[in-house]
């Protein structure tokens, strides 16, 4: 059936299911994923389990989300809404709309893993990008995120481990051997932390690492 005599009703139901998928599309296909991978890394790197808050990271993530694909998300309001002004056809609108967020995506996505998807789905390679759909697109872009958050919170992980190390030995030469050596590195891992005025430091890092 032609998208342009598509039944209302059948429209309406579209439009419903993907507003129901709005929440994975936000949190799987968008910059929040790499965002709360590693703010979630760095409260466990500093040991502090339930500070800040998961609510705040969750909160800061969404925030910084916003900012880093404002961009993208006003093109693929602008390209939806001329389809649906022109004859209020919702499904093209969806489709154009999303061409953004794909865009976005294989920006960010390693040659490799989209690669793999590519074959699975497709008998031969596709001539422009324009050929590939968002849903093969998205799990390239996934597995080439957790990768990346994972380097990143690595990078963030070391020097936290160093001073563990560090505490741990010490207090094995003071003979201190059942004392936990997380109570003591704590307070120095947030004084370091806050000298180097570690928040901005990451924060500044991921946003412009999208640029």
């Amino acid at each position: 059936m032609d998208q342009a005599t598509l039944n209302p009703v059948i429209q309406i139901l579209v439009v419903m299911t993907v507003f129901s998928l709005l929440p994975f599309v936000f949190c799987a296909m968008t910059s929040f994923m790499r965002f709360v991978i590693v703010f979630s890394m760095l409260k466990t790197a500093m040991g502090t389990q339930q500070v800040p808050p998961a609510i705040v990271i969750i909160g800061l993530s969404i925030i910084l989300t916003f900012y880093t694909m404002g961009s993208t998300f006003g093109k693929m309001y602008e390209m939806g809404s001329v389809p649906y002004q022109k004859n209020h056809d919702m499904v093209q609108a969806i489709q154009e709309g999303s061409k953004p967020l794909k865009e976005f995506m294989l920006k960010q996505t390693r040659e490799s893993d989209l690669t793999f998807f590519v074959e699975m789905t497709h008998k031969t390679r596709p001539k422009s990008p324009d050929d590939l759909s968002l849903w093969e697109v998205a799990p390239a872009y996934i597995i080439s995120e957790l990768k990346t958050s994972f380097e990143i919170s690595f990078v963030i992980f070391v020097p936290f481990i160093i001073l563990d190390l560090v505490i741990a030995n010490i207090l094995l030469a003071l003979g201190m051997f059942m004392l936990s050596p997380t109570i003591i590195s704590m307070p120095f891992k947030l004084l370091i932390f806050i000298a180097v005025d570690g928040w901005a430091l990451i924060v500044q890092g991921l946003v412009t690492s999208y640029n």
